[in-house]
């Protein structure tokens, strides 16, 4: 059974977006979630160190913006196992010509999509639909103390949000907007 995963380029440089190939017959459907091999073309030398999942209840709620920075800079793969989100990567990277822009998709049960985003991106989500799972996949552990985040309605960057943004944890609100000084992170 061939159920491969496509890499596909997004509006912005080293964020992919990864169209898995569902299987499907009589039965249902079978589908890979995972595999070095597809992915050998993002992941590069890149191990997978750290798989996380979560669960979002109430639809508009948003988880995000977070990143990490060196040494313990992560590139994640996220895909969505139940519900829909609206998938958010944000360029923080120094020198970056694409500073401060994001790219959004959304990953849905019917599109059977992940998104690829690599170090030096803030990442975040809005559900779009109650009870919302999210599997990510981590190329580092957790590292509280080099932990980051952008609020998700900073004005420097102004996300397009589909839904007024509601239900923000107390961290996450507590992000400050990004002052004039900041040039991004060193990755």
């Amino acid at each position: 059974m061939n159920a491969r995963i496509d890499i596909r380029e997004t509006t912005l440089p080293d964020v992919y977006l990864l169209q898995r190939q569902p299987q499907r017959d009589e039965r249902g459907w079978f589908e890979r979630m995972y595999s070095p091999v597809d992915l050998a073309g993002v992941l590069g030398q890149r191990a997978i160190v750290q798989v996380n999942r979560t669960l979002t209840r109430a639809n508009a709620t948003v988880r995000g913006m977070h990143y990490q920075v060196q040494p313990s800079a992560e590139a994640k793969i996220v895909s969505r196992l139940r519900g829909a989100i609206f998938d958010v990567a944000v360029d923080v990277r120094r020198g970056s010509p694409t500073f401060l822009r994001w790219h959004a998709d959304e990953l849905t049960a019917e599109n059977s999509r992940s998104l690829f985003i690599p170090e030096g991106f803030a990442h975040g989500f809005q559900a779009v639909a109650d009870d919302c799972e999210v599997l990510y996949f981590h190329t580092a552990a957790y590292d509280p103390a080099a932990e980051r985040g952008i609020h998700a309605l900073d004005p420097r960057v102004a996300i397009s949000w589909p839904l007024p943004v509601e239900h923000l944890s107390e961290r996450d609100a507590s992000h400050p907007a990004l002052t004039p000084e900041f040039d991004g992170i060193v990755v």
